[in-house]
């Protein structure tokens, strides 16, 4: 504005610097919605990074392959029903620091990522895994809550770096 009365949205550079991210993690956020935001971060990125391995591993690319011992095929909700145990055990015996220490965050999240994708491997106790034409659908559906739970829980951050920089009518 005309009269100063805060800085213009040019005057500082559209990316923000680190110490500006954390500054506005620590302020804006409290404890529980750090974890919240980690658990969030977790899920997004793991369910994004098992869907990219196994549509690779499904399209015969050569770097991904299925993991077995002794034959049997171990699927992916095993590691994440053991992440989600160790968090439960965490929650149970652990000191209120360890929860809510953003590592048990993004565990947590990971963990029922993996569990997530292979829900209907649970549900109907087969591998029914790419059986259904509509399972694009699931990984956009499932993809797209993902992305909107992390987007909310990010939102107070995002807020207040536009809040520094101008971007926003006071």
């Amino acid at each position: 504005m005309a009269d100063g009365s805060h800085d213009s949205p040019t005057s500082k550079s559209a990316v923000p610097t680190p110490a500006e991210l954390r500054r506005a993690y620590l302020q804006e956020l409290q404890p529980a919605e750090r974890s919240v935001l980690w658990s969030w971060l977790g899920f997004t990125v793991t369910f994004a990074a098992v869907r990219a391995i196994t549509y690779s591993i499904r399209s015969g690319g050569h770097r991904f392959h299925n993991v077995s011992i002794g034959g049997i095929h171990l699927h992916h909700y095993m590691w994440g029903i053991g992440m989600v145990s160790a968090v439960g055990g965490l929650a149970v015996a652990g000191c209120e620091s360890k929860r809510r220490h953003p590592l048990t965050g993004v565990v947590y999240g990971s963990g029922l990522a993996l569990i997530v994708d292979e829900f209907a491997l649970l549900l109907d106790l087969k591998d029914v895994y790419w059986a259904s034409q509509g399972r694009v659908s699931v990984d956009l559906g499932v993809g797209m809550v993902a992305l909107g739970g992390t987007g909310l829980s990010i939102r107070p951050i995002l807020s207040r770096l536009a809040r520094d920089r101008g971007l926003t009518r006071r």
